[in-house]
């Protein structure tokens, strides 16, 4: 099993930042992905980021592109998603998550991912 657990979400003004984090414990490996997702109120979760354990290698969604940063940190079994120049559409709650041990794709689909996270509120204000 593996445990997901978020931090970092808050209000901040639109044009601000925030810095998520998310712990990964339990049964860690760096062969996986692991995603950001969101789900703002009345809307389906959708994709946001994703980052291969392994090597590095990201991917995002269109609307995120130059504004938000994946990252990972191996030693403290960390992943951030750093989130700039915030608009009111970025308000939900974000979710990480992992895929199954083997799984290296950048995925994008909810489907291919195993564990979430219990998620981060990011309200945006106007």
């Amino acid at each position: 099993q593996v445990q997901l657990v978020e931090s970092g979400g808050g209000l901040v003004q639109a044009g601000g930042s925030l810095r998520l984090s998310c712990l990964v414990s339990g049964r860690t490996s760096s062969d996986r992905a692991m995603g950001w997702f969101r789900q703002a109120p009345g809307k389906e979760r959708e994709f946001v980021a994703v980052i291969s354990w392994f090597g590095g290698s990201t991917n995002y969604t269109d609307s995120v592109k130059g504004r938000f940063t994946v990252s990972r940190d191996v030693v403290v079994n960390t992943v951030y998603l750093r989130l700039n120049s915030l608009k009111p559409e970025d308000t939900a709650t974000y979710y990480c998550a992992a895929t199954k041990v083997g799984d290296r794709r950048l995925d994008t689909a909810l489907r291919e991912y195993d564990y979430w996270g219990q998620g981060t509120q990011v309200t945006v204000s106007s």
